[in-house]
């Protein structure tokens, strides 16, 4: 029998594609409350003006693309008209300085406020009709509704023939990568006022001064919490403190605010977000801090204050909102004049920071709350320039290189330094700057210096040896034997081996036989075996007897 058109086997095969997703997205009784609101969005925003008028049976994935092609012309238009509005403020806020700057006549004040008043309207009636730009992002997650639209539709009621959005192709997406801010763009960025990208990150000397800039705010712990915890600020806004244990050093993420229509629900984090998150000394110090200085408002406000539970509020007790958290962040930012990051890019910092304590990636992701690895490498391994020099040292550190140094001290070694013919000092090497070391060798810590050297090493090992190179060469060129060296690097703890080297030699002045003058394998003759084991003959006795006397 042969196979029906689809029209004929579809049930209702007239029905549109508009009436199809809005009957979709109403049987969805499981989806969160935010990943309904954006499946609400791509609907009512791009599926339904351009696919709703399309009979289900006639769908076909060259209207995808028309859709596609229709977004981007669309987003010209809206790339023109932000332009627009742009030269419309930066008209306004000139109007504005001349007129705070007016002086002189009444008139001309008046004229000035007029020119500002025109310029402020101008700018209101640019703005109608203003929207972003729709980026590669958004095009796949519209894709990606379109797709799950398509896939319940032939799985519960044969609605189509194939899942047409399966096969749309679609520009790349490119994360923006992060970007350090280094002297150069922090010069950069003082003298234009423009950030290198939209997504920066403070180094650790920087991330420093800020904490240090917010030390006396009411959320300073809160500031401190983002910078080495990595939440969301939907997680911290909703965090309450029976889900924070002080004695144990945890808190457990297991609520967030979503903000949905300028509307703030509490909602259950995804499966992989949902997390315990260990605290060291110092932040669970700022956990206790902070409770103690909410006690101390809850006796001010008495019952004006507002018992919410939650561990992050105002001083009155009022829950925090995460936007009010975003734009609190950013204004003290501006204060502090470091160059700016977004209170998102601190997630970045926090996962840089671990990366460079030598951290795991797996253990950055679960503290991260990343579904996956490759998410967490892929986002926030932001590389900080000292680990991307770290990773160039180590495959410099592959090829093993003589090390040069300069003498600045030559060595001299003094007669008291000599037991018999050994003589027994050490090489200790002190970094100078971030490339520079210099390597003195004393017989103890409190002696004069019998020599030093400098020289541009990387680390512990290049110091260690361009040390035994150097005691190398003075052993050559005054006769004397190298007997033994002793490396004692390992003997820092462990936060000083990148700033100290310490070896010990072992010289002597009278060389030991060498070996170079024996034919090997030989045995001894067996008439020196003899003699060796009877001892001296009678003859030589006789001899030195006679000398005696």
């Amino acid at each position: 029998m042969p196979l029906k058109p689809l029209c004929v086997r579809l049930r209702d095969p007239c029905k549109k594609c508009g009436d199809f997703f809005l009957r979709w997205i109403k049987a969805k009784k499981s989806l969160a409350r935010t990943t309904r609101h954006g499946y609400e969005e791509h609907i009512h925003n791009y599926l339904i003006p351009h696919l709703g008028h399309i009979k289900r049976c006639n769908l076909k994935v060259r209207h995808l693309d028309l859709m596609y092609d229709a977004i981007e012309k669309e987003n010209a238009e809206r790339v023109l008209h932000r332009l627009r509005v742009d030269q419309l403020q930066k008209d306004r806020d000139a109007a504005h300085q001349a007129w705070v700057r007016a002086a002189g006549k009444k008139e001309e004040r008046r004229a000035a406020r007029r020119t500002f008043l025109d310029a402020n309207a101008a700018l209101r009636e640019g703005k109608r009709g203003l929207r972003k730009v729709t980026s590669a992002a958004t095009m796949h997650r519209i894709n990606d509704t379109l797709s799950s639209a398509l896939s319940w539709g032939i799985k519960r009621e044969s609605a189509f023939a194939k899942n047409w959005a399966q096969l749309v192709e679609l520009p790349p997406v490119t994360r923006p990568k992060p970007l350090v801010w280094t002297p150069e763009r922090i010069e950069h960025w003082k003298r234009t006022g423009e950030k290198p990208g939209p997504v920066m990150v403070w180094t650790p000397q920087l991330t420093g001064e800020f904490l240090d800039f917010v030390k006396d705010d009411w959320l300073y712990e809160l500031w401190h919490s983002f910078i080495f915890l990595r939440p969301r600020r939907g997680e911290m806004a909703a965090l309450p403190w029976t889900e924070v244990s002080t004695d144990a050093l945890w808190l457990r993420i297991s609520q967030q605010i979503v903000e949905v229509v300028y509307k703030l629900y509490g909602e259950t984090p995804k499966a992989d977000s949902v997390r315990t998150l260990p605290l060291s000394l110092e932040s669970g110090d700022n956990l206790v801090n902070f409770r103690t200085k909410q006690e101390q408002k809850r006796q001010e406000w008495k019952d004006a204050y507002d018992e919410t539970g939650r561990v992050w509020t105002h001083e009155n007790g009022e829950a925090l909102h995460p936007d009010w958290i975003s734009r609190r962040f950013s204004r003290l930012v501006e204060l502090s004049g470091l160059p700016p990051v977004r209170l998102h890019d601190l997630r970045h910092l926090a996962a840089t920071l671990s990366l460079l304590a030598g951290t795991d990636i797996k253990v950055v992701q679960e503290k991260l709350g990343h579904s996956s690895r490759q998410i967490t490498s892929d986002t926030y391994t932001s590389v900080l320039p000292e680990m991307m020099r770290a990773e160039a040292e180590s495959v410099m550190a592959v090829v093993p290189r003589e090390i040069p140094f300069k003498v600045r001290t030559p060595m001299e070694i003094p007669a008291e330094a000599w037991q018999g013919d050994v003589a027994v000092f050490f090489a200790h090497g002190a970094r100078q700057s971030a490339d520079t070391w210099a390597v003195g060798a004393q017989p103890h810590p409190d002696a004069d210096l019998l020599g030093m050297i400098t020289m541009a090493g990387r680390g512990q090992d290049d110091a260690a040896n361009a040390a035994v190179k150097w005691i190398r060469d003075h052993c050559a060129a005054n006769d004397l034997e190298l007997v033994r060296v002793e490396n004692f690097n390992d003997r820092y703890p462990e936060e000083q081996r990148s700033a100290f080297s310490l070896t010990r030699f072992t010289i002597a002045r009278s060389k030991s036989p060498a070996l170079d003058a024996w034919s090997l394998p030989t045995g001894l003759p067996s008439a020196a075996i003899r003699t060796a084991r009877r001892g001296p003959s009678r003859r030589r006795k006789a001899r030195e007897s006679t000398s005696v006397h």
